[in-house]
């Protein structure tokens, strides 16, 4: 119950609030993530299991979404402290908070990605019925050490780095300083300091919905990367699939995606102040 566990901790509150929000939407709306992935795969969308085994892979997710997310928050909180620590000129007041949200997120993803890449490339060749699961998926990895060694394991469990982040910064610069800025006005609107649950939520699936119509091609250059049967560039990946199929390739899934990202948002920003506000925090 809200309030039965205060601290003054903003790094405990980020840390915790953000495990639980990361584990919420990963596992609330894993099947949407599941379709979105096979729309997105060159396989096929039938050829990647359809709609059966919607659920393959959420080992995985169940793995790394506490500890993705609450890394993200942490370093979030802690970079968003660190820079409203100076003040800034009169030429730069306007342009600081939405400015130090970018900077913010940008590093947290990158802190996230850590984790997330990972989990990503174990879970989405489940995902897409390469494997029975997400351990099958993890064993095949690490059974390739006798062949490529320890630094050729680690970048198969990596491969799609570059443009993860290169997809996430981009996605977070859009959707957290919309997110804040959305927070800013209702509390200027209402004179209260504080914001609910309710409303993180639907801010946050506004700024995710737009945040994720406009990375959709990155996303689903990044999906294909991590689903190829052997190591290619994201250049190379990219003249692949233009080739082959267009510039509409690189907006399949969008549908999915958007819902599942505009959803997701209302969830996932929606718990995290949730269990933010419960803590003390504002």
């Amino acid at each position: 119950m809200p309030g039965t566990f205060k601290t003054e901790s903003p790094f405990t509150r980020a840390l915790i609030a953000g495990a639980l929000a990361g584990t919420t939407v990963d596992l609330s709306l894993y099947p949407i993530d599941t379709l979105k992935t096979r729309l997105q795969s060159s396989s096929g969308f039938s050829a990647s299991g359809g709609f059966r085994g919607i659920y393959a892979g959420v080992g995985s997710a169940v793995i790394g979404s506490a500890p993705g997310a609450a890394l993200f928050f942490v370093t979030y909180e802690a970079t968003k402290t660190y820079f409203r620590s100076y003040s800034p000129s009169p030429q730069t007041a306007r342009w600081a908070d939405p400015l130090t949200h970018m900077a913010a997120a940008s590093l947290g993803e990158v802190a996230a990605c850590a984790v997330r890449v990972p989990t990503e490339v174990v879970k989405q060749r489940a995902q897409a019925v390469q494997f029975r699961s997400s351990f099958a998926a993890l064993q095949a990895i690490l059974a390739r050490r006798d062949v490529v060694g320890v630094v050729g394991v680690w970048r198969e469990l990596y491969r799609g780095w570059g443009v993860t982040v290169l997809r996430e910064v981009p996605f977070t610069v859009i959707q957290f300083p919309l997110w804040e800025g959305l927070k800013e006005w209702r509390r200027r609107r209402t004179g209260r300091q504080g914001i609910s649950a309710v409303e993180s939520g639907l801010f946050g699936s506004v700024a995710g919905a737009v945040a994720a119509g406009v990375t959709t091609p990155l996303d689903v250059l990044k999906t294909r990367m991590m689903l190829a049967r052997e190591k290619v560039g994201a250049g190379e990946m990219a003249g692949r699939m233009l080739r082959d199929g267009g510039g509409g390739v690189f907006f399949k899934g969008m549908g999915p995606r958007v819902v599942w990202i505009s959803v997701g948002g209302a969830v996932f920003l929606g718990s995290y102040q949730w269990a933010f506000n419960a803590m003390g925090g504002v």
